[in-house]
């Protein structure tokens, strides 16, 4: 098994911002350890994500 650090933009106007939905879209990196909402850009209707996930080799 192995850590990564992920960033991953959450596109609001298609994925309503909620714990269910970051976690899904890190799913399609890992298992997520853990992870931040570290920007919304209100404009573009974004949201960056950064995490740490494991993977399996």
């Amino acid at each position: 098994m192995t850590t990564h650090f992920i960033e991953a933009e959450i596109d609001l106007q298609q994925t309503p911002l909620t714990v269910k939905a970051v976690e899904a879209t890190l799913q399609q990196e890992g298992k997520p350890l853990r992870w931040a909402i570290t920007k919304v850009d209100e404009k573009k209707q974004t949201a960056q994500v950064e995490a740490i996930v494991t993977k399996d080799k």
